[in-house]
């Protein structure tokens, strides 16, 4: 055994002191660092929550546990960043449903047109033991679980340059859908031709015209400025989203339970902080947009209804399972 003198003991420790005093808080306490991408911008409550929740947990472990947060896509498109957590190259991002059916099929039947019958619905059903067998399927497929979920709010069309009042009326329409397959059978079911495009590029795309119009929640219209390229507001109500918080399995493994548990509650609570903003945001923004100079219409709903519901269920049972639709739909 290799022993130290008097002298070099000495040494070694006054260096070790010079470094700690050097060295800032968080690395002599040698901070776990988890980074959190989204793609919406800081106007929008979604990656607002995600900072009040780095802030707690921050708070709470003394800086021991750094969640750094990405908004804007900064990190790349939607499909980048979930297959970013996926490969670890990632931690956390904030993401739809459907974008996540790539990995495991099942999960886009959650963003579904027309599954959902209000808030209450979805937000009952992601309570169920449903959730538990999709996140299990997650973990095991592909190494990822969810650890929150968000209300997204309810999506409407919005059109450029003419009113949408009834179905008849989205025939040739150019839609920027997300990159997902159930979206582009949505808006084919409407007799639309579906233009998948990244949200980042959304924006440009409508102000070029290179799209007509596109589908979204009130606050991710308002916070993306899209009244400034659109001028129809169409309040079709197509579907009810939730966005989840996915972290990838091997770097949440590596944390202590107690630690998940401070997490998980961080962003439950910021959670309910963003839902609630949403629907605070919700019950006044179609007026709101209608005062900054958007014609508010209100189409003929079932008619957007009856085609997508006669074709996408039946369409999607092999690739969601047999009977999952009507499962959901008895919550």
């Amino acid at each position: 055994m290799t022993r130290l003198t008097k002298r070099e003991l000495l040494v070694g420790s006054a260096a070790l002191a010079g470094a700690s005093i050097a060295m800032p808080a968080v690395l002599r306490a040698q901070a776990v660092v988890l980074r959190w991408a989204d793609g919406q911008p800081m106007t929008h409550p979604s990656p607002q929550s995600a900072v009040k929740a780095s802030a707690e947990v921050k708070d709470k472990t003394g800086g021991r546990i750094d969640i750094q947060t990405f908004p804007a896509g900064q990190l790349g498109s939607s499909r980048d960043m979930v297959e970013s957590v996926a490969s670890g190259a990632l931690t956390m991002v904030t993401e739809g449903a459907a974008q996540l059916g790539q990995f495991v099929p099942q999960l886009s039947i959650i963003e579904a047109p027309y599954l959902w019958r209000d808030a209450a619905h979805m937000a009952r059903a992601l309570k169920s033991p449903l959730i538990d067998e999709l996140n299990k399927a997650l973990v095991e497929k592909r190494g990822m679980r969810v650890i929150g979920v968000n209300y997204y709010g309810v999506r409407h069309l919005t059109s450029g340059k003419r009113p949408i009042n009834s179905v008849e009326d989205m025939k040739g329409f150019k839609l920027r859908v997300p990159e997902v397959d159930t979206f582009r059978a949505m808006a084919e079911a409407w007799g639309a031709r579906p233009t998948p495009l990244n949200f980042s590029e959304l924006y440009l795309a409508l102000s070029q015209g290179a799209v007509d119009g596109q589908e979204n929640p009130l606050p991710t219209i308002q916070s993306a400025k899209l009244a400034e390229v659109q001028k129809y507001l169409v309040l079709t109500a197509h579907i009810i989203t939730p966005r989840l918080v996915i972290v990838n399995e091997a770097a949440w493994s590596k944390l202590s339970e107690a630690d998940r548990a401070l997490v998980r509650a961080a962003i439950d609570t910021a959670a309910t902080w963003q839902d609630n903003e949403i629907i605070t945001q919700e019950n006044g923004l179609a007026e709101s947009l209608g005062k900054s100079g958007m014609i508010v219409v209100k189409p003929d709903l079932e008619s957007f209804r009856k085609p997508v519901l006669a074709s996408l269920p039946a369409k999607f049972e092999s690739k969601w399972g047999k009977g999952l639709w009507e499962r959901i739909e008895a919550l």
